[in-house]
C-alpha cells in the first residue's frame, strides 16, 4: 500500500468516531391524538460529546416558520454523554391536524475551540379528536 493510500485509510478510520458521535434527539418522529386544543410531545436531546453543551429547543411548522409552543425547559446545559427530557406543548390553532418540527440546537460556548451550531429536527403530527 502506498503512503497516500495508508494516509487516506488512516484519515477515514479516524473520522468514523466523529461521524458516529453526532448530536441526537429521540424520538425523531411521532403521532399524537389529543382531545384538547393542544398536543404534547416529550423529546430527549442527547449530548455525545466529551464536554457540556448548551441546548435550545425550538418548534417550527412545515415551512420552518416559528410556532408558538410551550417548551419546558427551552434552554439548558447538557453534560457530557447525558440526555434529558423536554416537554413540548403545541396548540392546534383551530386546525384538526398539525404538523411541526421540533428542533434541538446546540449552541457553542464562547472561547471554545469548536464554534459550530448544530441542529437536528424531528417531525411530529398532532390529530385533534372531537
Amino acid at each position: 500500500m502506498t503512503f497516500s493510500g495508508t494516509l487516506a485509510t488512516a484519515l477515514a478510520v479516524g473520522l468514523i468516531p466523529v461521524a458516529a458521535a453526532a448530536q441526537s434527539m429521540s424520538p425523531m418522529r411521532g403521532e399524537v391524538n389529543s382531545f384538547t386544543d393542544v398536543f404534547a410531545v416529550r423529546v430527549f436531546p442527547a449530548n455525545p460529546y466529551d464536554q457540556k453543551i448548551k441546548i435550545e429547543v425550538h418548534v417550527y411548522d412545515q415551512d420552518f416558520q416559528p410556532v408558538e409552543a410551550k417548551i419546558s425547559p427551552s434552554v439548558f446545559q447538557l453534560a457530557s454523554q447525558a440526555s434529558r427530557p423536554v416537554l413540548v406543548v403545541v396548540p392546534f390553532d383551530g386546525a384538526p391536524d398539525r404538523k411541526v418540527r421540533i428542533c434541538t440546537e446546540s449552541i457553542p460556548f464562547p472561547n471554545q475551540q469548536t464554534q459550530i451550531k448544530a441542529q437536528i429536527c424531528g417531525k411530529f403530527f398532532g390529530h385533534r379528536k372531537s
